[in-house]
């Protein structure tokens, strides 16, 4: 099957189940944010991030996925989604944000000054401080999705910020 389909050139995108949704509304905003973000932590991680790092960024896309598939998902669509097998991030995935994020911290990771992303000419540290650039931007458009009346679960909305605290972290950490 071709990529190019020529399904979008009506300013329409499909959903997961074969619902069609405009390429401009606000789930499509998010579903894009979130791939960005997968982008730029597969920039990081081709850079040379060290392999703890690696290792980390490598678990975060996983998650990044599962995210971008239960975005892709229109209401009442959630158990068909867990019931077809695809992943989805839960709580255990928030915590291990979480845990990983105060074990960079209890090493001495801490915040004494404004990020200046480049600074020490590491492509891995820029390519994660965009990450986290864009993961602040994907939870203004969770937040902004949810204000619109379309429900996104709580996990869902705190993610993007730990996520991004997270890769503060590992930016100065790497």
């Amino acid at each position: 099957m071709s990529i190019i389909t020529g399904r979008g050139d009506e300013g329409e995108t499909d959903l997961l189940f074969g619902k069609r949704i405009a390429k401009t509304s606000l789930r499509v905003e998010l579903l894009g944010t979130v791939d960005e973000v997968n982008a730029a932590l597969g920039l990081a991680r081709a850079a040379g991030a060290v392999p703890e790092v690696e290792e980390i960024i490598a678990r975060l896309q996983e998650m990044l996925i599962g995210l971008m598939g239960q975005f892709a998902c229109q209401a009442g669509d959630e158990e068909r989604y867990v019931k077809a097998g695809f992943q989805a991030v839960g709580q255990e995935d928030f915590d291990w944000i979480v845990a990983t994020a105060k074990d960079f911290e209890a090493r001495g990771i801490v915040f004494k000054d404004w990020a200046r992303p480049g600074a020490d000419h590491s492509i891995a540290r820029a390519g994660m401080d965009m990450a986290r650039s864009i993961a602040r931007r994907a939870e203004r458009a969770a937040l902004r999705l949810h204000e619109s009346g379309e429900e996104v679960p709580e996990l869902l909305r705190l993610f993007f910020n730990r996520l991004s605290d997270l890769l503060w972290i590992l930016a100065r950490a790497a």
